[in-house]
């Protein structure tokens, strides 16, 4: 059954819950978000946005429950480590778990990318933007992988929506004259 995983025993032992409609909803961090992006879009200096910025990623990586945030914390960790199969296995726990939470398929598709797996990346990419339309982060990896596609108006159009919610993103100068997603006549 589709819905029915076996009980994950982690490193850490902790336990998933045997049905993935056990998740509950992830936390509602919309009016917070939505605060913070109108600060970053008044953010004066980079450091300020960047703090910012760090306190959207605490709402992102806010997990549903306990069993959830251990299992991505532990995907991110193994990530950090360069464990890409290990952290691949750990997301695809924590999506088949928390189906509905976004974070998850954004980690994965951070690992997918790191892998060059684009195309599967992307996958997770669009179905976090369809659980959180307002993840800056996801946006700004929906147009990286774009770009590792190769499909560069696609990625240039997804840069700048992300830029329109957050103009601090490391990935701005992709678009600054010069930079390969630079509007067409300025990329040369």
């Amino acid at each position: 059954m589709r819905h029915l995983i076996l009980s994950a025993v982690l490193s850490s032992g902790v336990a998933l819950p045997a049905f993935a409609e056990t998740c509950p909803p992830a936390p509602d961090h919309a009016a917070r978000l939505g605060e913070l992006i109108g600060q970053i879009q008044q953010a004066e200096t980079e450091m300020a946005a960047r703090e910012i910025s760090n306190q959207m990623w605490e709402l992102w990586a806010d997990a549903p429950d306990e069993a959830a945030q251990t299992v991505l914390d532990q995907g991110m960790s193994r990530r950090n480590a360069w464990d890409l199969l290990g952290a691949l296995q750990d997301f695809d726990r924590l999506i088949a778990y928390c189906p509905e939470y976004a974070e998850g398929y954004n980690q994965r598709a951070f690992v997918n990318f790191l892998r060059q797996d684009f195309e599967s990346a992307l996958t997770d990419l669009d179905r976090a933007l369809k659980l959180s339309p307002n993840h800056i982060a996801a946006m700004s990896g929906r147009a990286l992988t774009l770009m590792g596609l190769q499909r560069m108006e696609e990625a240039r159009v997804a840069l700048a929506e992300a830029l329109e919610l957050n103009p601090w993103l490391p990935e701005r100068h992709l678009a600054a004259d010069g930079g390969p997603l630079a509007m067409p006549g300025q990329d040369l």
